[in-house]
């Protein structure tokens, strides 16, 4: 097994210089932890010549407690006494007040992966408040858990972009946050005077498993690395009335509904032949959530061939089979929904309306696919350069 060492890693062992004799604030969360899970926090407290001065919490506050949608205050951290600033809630950016008396930013944020995950939007946003204030942005760089070879799914039209996509990237985009970080910088104009702390060890083709780092659930419905392994496509059924199985122990990987019938619903994917993916006959009743405590009848994805699996598509489908058997009472989830109010969560989610009027239409899933790989394969010739592993 790789012994991979993650940018906290690599930043306290050998570059702690990068903020020695600086007043440090940290944009981190539960998951932001060394190999021998100490926290950030404190272990750039324990950095000679170092001040930890402030704390900023993206969604879910630094600890995860927060579910999904839910707005996280400003506080004080018990254990050290800083000021804890919320970029999740009325703002989602650092004002020049919080950011005032600091020298650096560091972010230390763990990604999953997809364009939905709002860690990489956080820190896009972070990193223009402080291009504004003239303040320098560090990011200690993490595995994607996904790897880093294979993309899927559309590229976000910018006319829909939100917090769920601010900028156009592939859904499952095949980078690590500060690959991200550095792409977005250029080929957006964030402007920021950003220095990334590369991993040592991590390679492209990595399974989480292989870098032997621990997993830290980083938000409170990713809690394995299987969830994280459906989430491209999973976090799509938010944008509809089926339950993406929060208020279960297996969020995106059950998905269900009070008005579902598992075995058929099962039976019509598997018949689909989908690589990588079968489907079980599921019942279930969220404990919290959509459908809170109604007994649900849907799938289990079971995840059979990690390389051929294809999340998006496979989520593609299940809707238009869950929408084909219920029509009267599938619906499209109305919003607001992250700080959206007009828009459709599912086009945000999906990157344009183009995915929804297909399904609405009953577009083979095929023709569906065709749609997106012209702009994937841009995509993908625009990332090589930002490319920092082999």
């Amino acid at each position: 097994m790789a012994q991979v060492r993650a940018g906290l890693d690599v930043l306290v062992s050998r570059l702690s210089g990068l903020i020695k004799g600086r007043r440090v604030g940290l944009l981190c969360h539960q998951a932001s932890v060394t190999r021998d899970l100490t926290h950030a926090v404190d272990a750039i407290r324990a950095l000679p010549g170092v001040t930890l001065a402030a704390l900023f919490a993206p969604e879910h506050g630094i600890a995860g407690t927060a579910q999904d949608l839910i707005h996280v205050a400003s506080t004080r951290d018990r254990g050290t006494g800083l000021a804890v600033w919320s970029l999740y809630g009325r703002r989602l950016a650092p004002t020049p007040e919080m950011l005032r008396g600091l020298d650096v930013l560091v972010v230390d944020l763990q990604d999953v992966g997809s364009r939905y995950y709002t860690y990489n939007w956080t820190t896009a946003l972070a990193m223009q408040a402080c291009a504004r204030a003239g303040l320098p942005v560090v990011v200690l760089d993490r595995p994607n858990p996904l790897g880093g070879i294979q993309m899927d799914g559309n590229v976000a039209d910018p006319a829909y972009a939100s917090f769920v996509g601010l900028y156009p990237l592939a859904v499952r985009h095949g980078m690590t946050i500060g690959e991200l970080a550095s792409y977005l910088n250029e080929t957006h104009g964030l402007g920021a005077e950003l220095t990334v702390v590369p991993m040592d060890g991590w390679r492209r083709a990595m399974e989480w498993e292989a870098t032997g780092l621990p997993w830290v659930l980083p938000s409170p419905n990713m809690p394995t690395l299987d969830t994280a392994r459906v989430y491209p496509g999973g976090c799509l059924i938010e944008g509809t009335n089926l339950s993406e199985g929060r208020g279960t122990t297996r969020p995106f990987e059950l998905i269900g509904a009070p008005f579902l019938e598992g075995r058929a619903l099962a039976r019509a994917l598997t018949r689909r032949r989908l690589p990588g993916v079968a489907f079980r006959p599921v019942a279930f009743t969220p404990a919290f959530q959509k459908h809170k405590g109604e007994p649900c009848e849907g799938v289990q994805l079971h995840v059979t061939d990690r390389r051929r699996f294809r999340s998006f598509s496979t989520s593609v489908a299940l809707i238009a089979e869950a929408r084909r058997q219920a029509p009267r009472h599938f619906k499209w989830r109305p919003p607001p929904y992250e700080f959206e109010k007009k828009k459709l969560p599912i086009d945000l989610l999906a990157g344009g309306d183009g995915i929804r009027r297909a399904i609405e239409r009953g577009v083979p899933l095929a023709r569906i696919e065709r749609s997106w790989r012209p702009a994937l394969l841009q995509f993908a010739r625009a990332r090589r350069p930002y490319l920092l592993y082999a």
